[in-house]
């Protein structure tokens, strides 16, 4: 008996660590790219807001493959989407390295997203079918390590190489192991039935439905809204935080860089600690919650009291918001079905992708043209839209027919 039960536990244990590795694997080449892009321009000899031509290549690529990820899956399975998808992203980022003018790099950006939006998508289906929301909580915060290990990375590359590529071909490399380990355990990744149940119950990757059918639903895009805003606001506080701090509240540089830094580690955290509180708390309570804290700490900072309380008011936000994403992945068959969930998760990393770039830029704009003070203003609006979006698929969620 005791032979049987660690057989069949290893697997699983196996596919975790998978799965909490390929998360890292997502987050370094985010983490790269800022350290390397002085050094990148100059290499190409371009201007420095040329950074939005590979950001746009990169985001086109990620929102296209994750809004067809849920028919890819169908079709070629979890492992088989992640094992596809990490080989393209580790082909991407090593293509950077030999690309011999700027065009090429831009093309290959298209690449690497293409692969970072199936990872993504790949892998929030199969947690979101197989495991609690505590595992989705705590993948998510290994995005938040790749993230910060993606610049020491980096770094270190130029430190002793002199050069952006070295950081490059490292996490490129580890792309492409990572699709032979997806390729290796194609098998592990398939929904296996227990044969001693009588009917087990489908998965939401067991599902083929038409994407067209998927589209018509009206829950399915307030899901695609929620992602995007969500999203939109985490990216647009991380981008310019540091910015307002310095140029607006007149905070040292070196002391407000420490700052927009530790948005990410606290962000990080409060992930960590949301696996262990989301056990003890309804998932529509916490995300409530969650995005109730948003809202309070982002009026803190656009209060200005003082930059001691701006600095708590950062701090507030970037805990509060930590569980959202990962709660709103975990709670997608609740808001559309199980039969349209799979296509669901893909259209909102779509989602997540477009606005990321999206509101950042609005936000930029609008900073630019009236005053940088309207940066906290445009989270507070955005985070009371979120709060509201989301009681609204909660009383949506009571005509939604979840299909055995």
């Amino acid at each position: 008996m005791t032979s049987t039960i660690t057989t069949k536990r290893s697997p699983k244990i196996g596919l975790i660590l998978l799965v909490f590795l390929a998360f890292i694997s997502l987050g370094l080449p985010d983490g790269l790219l800022g350290v390397a892009w002085p050094s990148i321009r100059a290499s190409f000899n371009i201007p420095l807001d040329n950074l939005g031509m590979l950001l746009f290549a990169a985001t086109a690529g990620y929102m296209l493959s994750s809004f067809f990820s849920g028919k890819i899956i169908s079709h070629l399975g979890v492992g088989g989407v992640l094992a596809l998808s990490c080989a393209l992203t580790g082909t991407g980022l090593i293509g950077y390295t030999l690309a011999p003018v700027w065009g090429v790099m831009v093309a290959l950006g298209v690449v690497a997203g293409l692969g970072a939006g199936a990872i993504d998508s790949g892998l929030n289906t199969y947690v979101a079918a197989n495991f609690k929301e505590s595992l989705m909580q705590w993948m998510h915060a290994c995005y938040g390590i790749g993230v910060t290990l993606g610049p020491i990375i980096m770094t270190t590359g130029l430190t002793l190489f002199k050069s952006w590529r070295v950081g490059y071909v490292l996490v490129g490399c580890a792309q492409l192991v990572l699709a032979l380990s997806f390729v290796l355990t194609l098998k592990m990744w398939r929904h296996q039935a227990d044969p001693n149940a009588a009917a087990a119950p489908k998965q939401i990757t067991d599902y083929r439905t038409p994407i067209l059918e998927t589209l018509r639903q009206p829950a399915v895009w307030l899901s695609f809204l929620l992602f995007l805003v969500y999203t939109g606001s985490e990216a647009a506080l991380g981008t310019w935080v540091y910015t307002l701090l310095t140029e607006s509240r007149h905070l040292a540089p070196k002391i407000a860089g420490y700052l927009a830094s530790s948005y990410w580690v606290t962000f990080t955290i409060g992930r960590i600690l949301a696996g262990v509180y989301s056990k003890r708390i309804k998932l529509t309570h916490l995300m409530l919650l969650s995005i109730a804290g948003a809202i309070v700490g982002t009026v803190v900072l656009l209060l200005n009291i003082s930059n001691t309380v701006s600095i708590i008011g950062v701090a507030i936000t970037g805990l509060s918001i930590a569980p959202i994403f990962p709660g709103l992945v975990s709670d997608t068959s609740a808001r559309v079905g199980a039969r349209h969930a799979s296509n669901t998760i893909g259209m909102q990393m779509g989602g997540a992708g477009l606005g990321a770039a999206a509101i950042p830029s609005l936000i930029g704009i609008l900073a630019q043209n009236i005053s940088l003070e309207s940066i906290p203003a445009c989270l507070v609006i955005f985070y009371v839209f979120l709060f509201g979006m989301f009681l609204l698929s909660i009383r949506l969620r009571k005509t939604v027919v979840n299909e055995a």
